[in-house]
């Protein structure tokens, strides 16, 4: 190999392109069809500023390069928490140099779409302090967090205890003679794990330790806490902080343990908007309402429920396309034609592949609804609690539980499915899918694993249901649970009153079936445990269900309420919307039928007109499948996909990224020498002898 140039890369010859028709061609065909108006639906869905922001923050992020991403499929993590550093580092400067606003960084960091070394700093640590801190402590930790002069994480779980708040072992005792707390860490289990931020950037943290006074335990409560020094980043004293090492995803994220050895921290320390340590006597104030502190865990939930509208937006986006341009065999009955020419049938046709990806298009639009009612909710919660009424908290506490249940786990199966639909490409991280669905997966464990949170829900729905039926619980315009609970008690053996596919096609019909069939389910459960002697960990089974219910339940009444308010849309744009609304609940009753049937509400000849409808509403979406996905508004910057391309350049762009990869930057490989050329070699040589 004398005169061989090894760092020559391997390029595809450029005269060659795609077997026509290509992606743009196919794309831009599939938009002429479209029903409705594109641009009209995005300002509806985002509003006009705020879709301004989405498109002005993605074209000043792709000339940035601290948040370039062609390097990200092919980088180890070291090099991946560095370019995490640069960024954060940047986006704060950007903040500045572009005056952002704090929708502007959060859209910012959604763009990026990957968690970093500051993102617990934002999501988790300042709504702490901004929502339990008192005043003093405003000034000595929410400002200087918001300047970046200190940052921080939220250091709940342990090692040993993750769901069961009030099982953390972690304490923090009252020490009177010296006015402080005293951290400590008994056992190995009690060590903080999984806090994201904490490994190696944190330099605070929002504790979650047991409140220990006079020898009696109060139970969890929140400390900001100095972990680290600010004068060279190093642990402090009694403090044994750590990466907790690799992961099935987040590599860009430093999750790390703590650990305390009798810590003493300040008595400002303890978080004391809601209730208080007095300073030298010890005496504990509790909180007007002991859930007041719900109030931050609602918010950040809000935050998760619109984030999985946003998963499945970025996974159907980039399958709906890839679908349209993708094609396979040849439909002899009803073959696909390009300028009079028989092409292969591009696989959108295949009515198996709009069942998959047509229902995930509904599931993203109800979930848009859904996270819109919720900041609604929590807005009107905290208005009035501020005004010294609790009467909405217990319901949107759980109703923010188990939407938040429902709604992760439908963007796991979601992206999963999306991945699947694109065929063998899907497994490439190319796809922009698979390292994405491998950060998004911890949602259904963080912030309440999704089974557990259904307990939450479940125990608020049966406590509602027994106060209805001892006639201690008043109809309310904002507590659903409790009209459709009354409405099931006046009449228990109601039935649906569909005779055809298109009686299906009706809100109230559609809304009365999913009411009476979570109803049904929580009274079942009731007797169980109040008349059958059944236990809680007999009905958990049930518990799971009848919480998905009860969530279901109120995406589809928030979907078609949240269209009947919208005066603002015409009429192309609300009938597309309105067979989405009817393709999501009608999907939604066909998947979950067996509970419908055992209800009595609906009957099994009523279950095949739903089938049916089901199929005939995805025939209807199929001209404005690439539209409607359009009108999610995702630039090809967030979705890192070469499959997902705008301009379905889908062939072009998998060249070019295969071109990059780092093993096609030599003709020969490095180990060639040492692992390859021996065994070659020795079998020349056995064939030069075998000729002698």
């Amino acid at each position: 190999m004398t005169g061989f140039n090894n760092n020559v890369s391997t390029k595809f010859p450029k005269h060659l392109t795609p077997k026509g028709p290509d992606g743009p061609e196919l794309l831009e065909a599939e938009r002429a069809k479209a029903s409705f108006n594109i641009q009209a639906v995005s300002k509806f869905m985002y509003g006009e500023q705020v879709l301004e922001k989405m498109q002005n923050v993605a074209r000043v992020l792709e000339s940035e390069p601290a948040f370039e991403k062609t390097q990200r499929y092919y980088q180890g993590r070291p090099e991946r928490i560095a370019h995490a550093y640069e960024k954060d580092k940047r986006l704060i400067e950007l903040t500045k140099e572009m005056n952002w606003d704090q929708n502007d960084r959060r859209i910012a960091q959604t763009w990026y779409d990957q968690s970093t070394p500051y993102t617990l700093h934002y999501g988790m640590f300042l709504p702490t302090l901004e929502g339990q801190c008192n005043e003093e402590q405003r000034k000595l930790f929410l400002e200087p967090a918001l300047r970046h002069e200190i940052i921080g994480c939220y250091a709940q779980t342990e090692l040993g205890h993750g769901s069961n708040v009030q099982g953390l072992e972690t304490t923090a005792t009252y020490i009177p003679e010296t006015n402080e707390f005293d951290l400590h860490s008994p056992h190995l289990t009690s060590s903080k794990w999984w806090i994201g931020g904490l490994g190696k950037t944190a330099n605070y943290a929002i504790v979650m330790a047991r409140l220990v006074i006079h020898g009696k335990d109060y139970g969890p409560h929140p400390f900001c806490v100095q972990i680290r020094s600010l004068e060279d980043h190093r642990p402090l004293p009694g403090i044994t902080v750590g990466d907790i090492g690799p992961k099935f995803g987040y590599a860009t994220t430093d999750n790390g343990f703590l650990l305390f050895d009798h810590y003493r921290i300040p008595h400002i320390s303890f978080l004391a908007k809601f209730s208080q340590v007095k300073s030298g006597s010890g005496e504990y104030v509790k909180p007007p309402n002991a859930r007041l502190s719900y109030g931050t865990m609602v918010f950040v939930r809000a935050n998760i429920v619109n984030g999985s509208k946003m998963a499945l937006a970025r996974g159907a986006t980039v399958a709906v396309r890839y679908s349209a341009v993708r094609k396979q065999f040849v439909d002899a009955a009803q073959p696909s034609k390009w300028n009079n020419q028989v092409i292969e049938t591009p696989v959108i046709d295949y009515t198996m592949q709009q069942y998959r990806l047509f229902t995930v298009i509904a599931d993203i639009y109800a979930l848009h609804f859904t996270g819109r009612e919720m900041f609604k909710l929590y807005d009107l919660n905290m208005a009035e609690m501020k005004k010294g009424n609790f009467n909405l908290l217990a319901d949107v506490h759980s109703s923010s539980s188990g939407l938040k249940s429902l709604t992760t786990t439908m963007a796991v199966e979601g992206i999963e499915q999306c991945r699947r639909a694109c065929g063998g490409h899907g497994y490439s991280l190319f796809s922009g899918l698979g390292q994405f669905y491998q950060d998004y997966l911890p949602n259904v464990t963080f912030e309440g694993d999704n089974y557990v949170l259904t307990q939450q829900t479940a125990r608020y729905l049966l406590k509602t249901f027994r106060n209805v039926v001892a006639g201690k619980a008043q109809a309310s315009e904002h507590n659903l649970t409790i009209n459709y609970l009354t409405q099931y008690m006046q009449n228990p053996k109601a039935t649906c009153p569909a005779t055809s596919s298109t009686d299906f096609l009706n809100p109230e019909v559609l809304i009365s079936a999913f009411g009476f069939r979570t109803a049904f389910g929580i009274a079942q459960v009731a007797e169980d445990l109040d008349r059958n002697g059944r236990s809680w960990n007999d009905v958990l089974v049930d518990v799971a269900r009848i919480s998905k219910a009860h969530c279901q339940y109120m995406i589809v009444r928030w979907f078609f309420s949240g269209l009947q308010g919208a005066t603002e849309l015409a009429a192309p744009e609300r009938k597309v919307l309105q067979t989405l609304a009817y393709l999501f609940a009608l999907h939604t009753l066909e998947a979950e039928m067996s509970e419908f049937l055992m209800s009595g509400y609906l009957s099994p000849a009523q279950g095949k007109l739903v089938k049916e409808q089901v199929l005939e509403l995805i025939a209807r979406i199929r001209p404005d499948a690439v539209a409607l996905v359009d009108a999610l508004a995702l630039p090809d910057y967030y979705l890192a996909s070469a499959l997902g391309r705008y301009d379905g350049k889908v062939y072009q762009s998998l060249a070019e990224m295969v071109e990059r990869e780092p093993l096609n930057h030599t003709i020969v490989v490095d180990g060639y020498e040492n692992y390859i050329k021996p065994f070659v070699y020795a079998g020349l040589e056995r064939k030069k002898e075998s000729k002698l």
